[in-house]
């Protein structure tokens, strides 16, 4: 519920409070006295455009404020999706600045305003005497038959097998959309595999090969190269081998002749055993070393294959070749198990087909049972609010699954006897329409989470025990949901909890609007006047009385 609204420096108004009852709070006052611009500043709050006309100061911000008590709302799911903190009591703020920047807050967290309208939704429904577009769309109207109906259970299981068909109808059909890209395919993609796989490739053996090959290239004068080395260093007479022999008798006898030489004998050692097996491994290797063209040629047309192949699939290595082989082999066993696998998706299909076909008709018979008592009951508040002679039929259909059902409703109205029931937005003129949106909502107070519920001179072109009928269905629905009434009728404001009066106030510079709380004699005086005019009489005073005491 709305616990208060404050409205700063917007249209006409300058400062602004209201904290209406959380039954029935009426609302009146001279026409263009503001009324209609309090319902502007609350339809900010529910996500509404706007722009810098409605500052009053152009060169002050705009402020507008709600506090709502949401604890009962069933709103945590919500706000955990909008990524917003949840508590129970909840406050949006509108601000728009003199440059024309506008902003939105949820308990101070910036959102945007398709988050704001979203939650709006929940909180505040506005309805007036010209509200007829929601009340004539399809989607409104099937709502209306479910909450009727009480069909949360079905609807529920409804939407889930909805979304289980819509899922496996898309994994099939990109599954055949596949098999046919996998059928042109096919031959191609088996003759790269055959290709690939004819190499047998190995991880890293690319880089091995063209070692490999580097040697065997020039093998012969590589083994001439080491065996000139070797020579130096094993050469009886002056080999390098020889040479630090001689030098290493040479400083065992410095060690000999003075300890202090013991470390420069022992580095020489290890320069010694160092060069001894750097001699050895040379050797090993110019053993190693052969040259064999037949090999060399081996390793030439392997690398060459290797390397087209590379060029051909645009990649640098062979693990890379190997990647592209594996998915090649993927795309060819998906092929080869194609037909099975759309057989199981097909089944998976058909399955869940199946299935939403028998939730959508369980729902489906929930719905249609429902239709004479939705329409007798409306019928009969309908005469109650002076149209004896309303009908009201509901058009059903039948269609093909969607988020909704397998149905598509629309409700026929006529208010004159001998008149054909037509679509509502085709017959039904602002009086009887205002009526029938009340009676809809005062047939779906009990079986819907309504929120705050505003009633803007829903009560047009309606007086005497119609009004007093009308008023009496509010007070009802107030007994569960807060309600917030503007009207022009005394025998309708009289019935409030509040009731707050809208006037202009013209003695400063500008004209402003302001709204203050009646108390019993203040409503008197409003009631009086709303009777007789600006100077009531003492029995239009007696009136007054005599509906509030009613």
């Amino acid at each position: 519920m709305l616990k208060s609204l404050s409205i700063s420096n917007y249209a006409l108004i300058d400062q602004l409070l209201m904290q209406p009852s959380k039954g029935l709070s009426m609302i009146t006052g001279e026409t263009g006295a503001g009324k209609s611009i309090m319902l502007g500043a609350m339809g900010m709050l529910l996500g509404n455009r706007a722009d810098t006309k409605v500052l009053l100061h152009e060169d002050k911000k705009c402020v507008i404020e709600g506090v709502f008590e949401i604890g009962e709302y069933g709103l945590k799911d919500f706000f955990e999706s909008a990524e917003l903190d949840f508590d129970p009591t909840c406050i949006i703020r509108r601000e728009i600045s003199p440059g024309g920047k506008s902003r939105s807050f949820v308990n101070d967290t910036p959102v945007l305003l398709d988050t704001l309208k979203l939650l709006g939704a929940y909180l505040m429904d506005v309805h007036s005497q010209h509200d007829t577009l929601q009340l004539g769309e399809g989607s409104y109207q099937l709502g209306l038959i479910d909450a009727f109906a009480q069909t949360q259970a079905e609807l529920k299981q409804y939407k889930t097998d909805y979304k289980t068909f819509k899922q496996s109808q898309k994994a099939y059909h990109e599954l055949k959309q596949k098999a046919q890209e996998l059928q042109k395919e096919a031959d191609f993609n088996q003759f790269q595999l055959d290709e690939l796989g004819a190499l047998s490739l190995q991880a890293g053996e690319q880089s091995e090969l063209e070692s490999t090959q580097e040697v065997l290239e020039n093998a012969e004068e590589i083994k001439l190269k080491i065996n000139e080395m070797l020579n130096l260093f094993q050469d009886e007479q002056f080999g390098v081998i020889q040479g630090m022999a001689q030098i290493q008798h040479g400083m065992q006898s410095l060690e000999r002749l003075a300890h202090k030489f013991q470390a420069l004998r022992e580095r020489f050692q290890s320069s010694l055993i160092e060069v001894k097996d750097l001699a050895d491994t040379l050797a090993d290797e110019e053993g190693g070393i052969e040259v064999d063209f037949e090999k060399l040629e081996g390793i030439r047309e392997r690398l060459s294959k290797i390397y087209q192949l590379q060029k051909k699939h645009g990649v640098n290595s062979v693990e890379e070749l190997m990647a592209l082989e594996a998915e090649l082999a993927d795309k060819v066993f998906q092929f080869q198990n194609l037909d099975e696998t759309l057989r199981v998706a097909k089944a998976t299909l058909d399955q869940a087909e199946k299935q939403i076909e028998e939730s959508g008709e369980k729902l489906r018979k929930l719905r249609v049972s429902c239709f004479p008592d939705f329409q007798k009951s409306l019928e009969k508040l309908l005469a109650g609010l002076g149209m004896e002679n309303a009908k009201l039929v509901v058009e059903h259909k039948s269609t093909e699954p969607n988020p909704g059902g397998m149905d598509e409703i629309e409700l026929l109205f006529s208010a004159n006897k001998g008149s054909s029931p037509q679509p509502l937005k085709k017959v039904a003129s602002g009086g009887e329409f205002s009526r029938l949106l009340f009676a809809i909502k005062y047939l779906m107070a009990d079986k819907m989470a309504l929120p705050t519920l505003i009633f803007d001179e829903i009560d047009t072109g309606i007086s005497g025990e119609v009004a007093l009928q009308m008023v009496r269905m509010m007070k009802e629905i107030s007994q569960n949901h807060q309600v917030i009434c503007i009207t022009h009728l005394p025998q309708v404001a009289g019935q409030g909890d509040l009731h707050y009066f809208v006037y202009k106030d013209n003695s400063s510079a500008k004209t402003v609007s302001k709204i203050k709380l009646l108390e019993e004699e203040g409503r008197i005086q409003e009631l009086a006047k709303m009777i007789a005019g600006a100077t009531p009489s003492a029995s239009a005073l007696e009136s007054a009385r005599e509906l509030l005491r009613r």
